[in-house]
């Protein structure tokens, strides 16, 4: 039996996680880190039995030609499944484009599939010194500027976001954030707001979050980069 991905979910049709573009989702198990806003909690652990797999979505995706622009790759973190770079294979040879969403964590294997891809966001979550209170993982900031410089470097397009929570990143951190961003030769950043879907951390979902990031914040950020978004 060939190695196939192991499949945590699929959305058949979605506007907002290509930019642009009607995509399908294929959300790949596991991930090593624990972040305590994380929305899709239930794709950390890795080996889960579910009743998709990967040869029932690739055929419903032979299907749907012309009808979806491209196939998304999200997680978890889907550059630890072995089997990433043939299902991108498979979903180029069907038409489609190609896109992942990856928190920078595994080098070697994004390496191995960025030639596949023809857009990628990428989460970078918090200035170096602060990544393990984010993550849950000491040592987790080790390979998220090798990763980032990667991206900027093949000619890829992007997009690169940071999930913000005023308990988790002050407006000062997250100006030093942009900062580190920007000296990286970021061009394309989002700030994207908590959002309590999915998120199993009490005291995050209870928290008040008005006026965050503040527009004076926000306008110094945007100073930094040509493209800028707040995501809600």
């Amino acid at each position: 039996m060939r190695n196939s991905l192991r499949i945590g979910g699929f959305t058949p049709f979605s506007a907002t996680d290509y930019p642009g573009k009607l995509a399908a989702v294929v959300f790949v198990q596991g991930c090593p880190w624990r972040c305590s806003y994380c929305h899709n909690p239930h794709l950390q652990e890795r080996g889960t039995a579910t009743d998709q797999t990967w040869d029932a979505i690739r055929s419903f995706l032979s299907r749907r030609t012309g009808l979806i622009d491209a196939v998304v790759f999200s997680g978890g973190e889907a550059t630890m499944d072995p089997a990433l770079a043939l299902a991108m294979k498979e979903v180029r040879e069907l038409g489609f484009q190609v896109g992942l969403h990856t928190a920078c964590i595994y080098p070697k294997q994004l390496e191995r599939v960025l030639p596949l891809l023809n857009w990628v966001g990428f989460d970078v979550k918090a200035p170096l010194a602060d990544y393990a209170a984010i993550t849950g993982v000491q040592g987790s900031d080790r390979a998220v500027h090798q990763c980032a410089e990667m991206i900027l470097s093949s000619g890829v397009d992007y997009e690169c976001r940071t999930t913000i929570h005023p308990t988790l990143l002050s407006e000062q951190k997250i100006m030093a954030l942009a900062l580190e961003l920007s000296a990286i030769g970021v061009q394309h950043y989002v700030l994207q707001k908590f959002r309590t879907q999915g998120c199993q951390t009490k005291a995050l979902n209870q928290a008040l979050i008005a006026d965050y990031p503040s527009l004076p914040l926000q306008e110094k950020i945007r100073a930094l980069f040509p493209t800028l978004l707040i995501r809600a």
